[in-house]
């Protein structure tokens, strides 16, 4: 497993302006959403080049010039639908570019983002790392147990080590856990963090039937037409938050913590960053995660989205 690293991860998703949250978010607004979980701790920060085509990775840039290297870490993506795939360098190519466009010599965690092509860059990627200094730490995003398996078979032929995985995780969506792959991290030492804990906001006590999410989006297709359901499953996680004094928002967070996973929040408000912070402060029994865990799944929900599959 990784160490130094924070209970829970900031993503920086939404800062690409891609649309997914029905509106745009300037660099002023961010600013002190990124000021507050630096001073608090949150220093693990989570973007690609494909969030925005560079626009996440540039606006965190602009912040990370003000704060020393030692300070904060940064995990970034190789994207293969962002290359020049016909290159023989652009694996290399995608990096170099990153790195300056954030105006950084290395990055803490460099991730291979879907599974497109991902033995091909995989090799490319150890091969880029191999025998070299400041090496990142290397994970695999959106892979099932065979995929994840083979990437780190190659790492180990070039005497790399697949350190991380990053998957789709929640109350709602636990296929991860169901095809072995939580298991196999913990296994092998691989630190599994799990993106979407609170489905875009479906799972933070903020929406339901009588306040749906903002028509327009793509969140909005998704959940609006399940939340009569998911009003049972926050009725649940109210119990909890009461019990410990805070919102609904933070139990999923916490359950995903219990779970062994290191949970990416994606922030776009202050109080986001501060709720995170309560999150990680919140230790649940095993009755209660187990609680949880049958009424989500009685649920029978399928919110697996366009770019994902179902890992088995």
């Amino acid at each position: 497993m990784m160490t130094n690293l924070p209970e829970i991860a900031l993503g920086a998703w939404a800062w690409g302006n891609d649309g997914t949250f029905g509106n745009s978010l300037s660099a002023e607004s961010l600013k002190p959403i990124f000021e507050t979980a630096m001073a608090n701790g949150l220093n693990l920060w989570d973007t690609a080049y494909a969030y925005g085509m560079g626009t996440s990775e540039k606006v965190l840039a602009g912040f990370l010039k003000e704060h020393a290297r030692d300070s904060y870490l940064i995990s970034d993506k190789f994207t293969p639908q962002c290359a020049d795939v016909s290159s023989e360098t652009a694996m290399a190519d995608m990096i170099e570019m990153q790195l300056k466009l954030m105006d950084l010599d290395h990055f803490d965690i460099y991730w291979i983002h879907n599974v497109s092509g991902a033995p091909k860059w995989t090799e490319e990627l150890a091969k880029n790392f191999e025998g070299k200094d400041n090496v990142a730490l290397i994970g695999v995003s959106n892979h099932n147990l065979a995929e994840i398996k083979e990437a780190d078979a190659i790492l180990k032929a070039h005497g790399l080590k697949l350190s991380a995985v990053q998957n789709h995780y929640s109350l709602i969506n636990r296929s991860s856990e169901y095809s072995g792959i939580l298991d196999y991290c913990r296994e092998n030492g691989m630190t599994f963090f799990a993106y979407m804990v609170l489905e875009q906001g479906a799972l933070s006590g903020k929406y339901d039937t009588k306040h749906p999410m903002p028509a327009g989006s793509d969140r909005a297709a998704t959940y609006n037409p399940v939340l009569d359901q998911l009003e049972i499953l926050n009725a649940e996680m109210k119990k909890l938050a009461e019990k410990y004094n805070v919102g609904i928002a933070q139990i999923p967070v916490a359950w995903a913590i219990a779970k062994g996973t290191l949970p990416i929040i994606g922030v776009t408000k202050e109080n986001q960053v501060l709720d995170a912070l309560k999150a990680a402060n919140v230790t649940l029994t095993a009755e209660e995660t187990a609680a949880l865990e049958k009424t989500a799944d009685s649920l029978n929900l399928n919110v697996i989205r366009m770019w994902e599959k179902e890992m088995k």
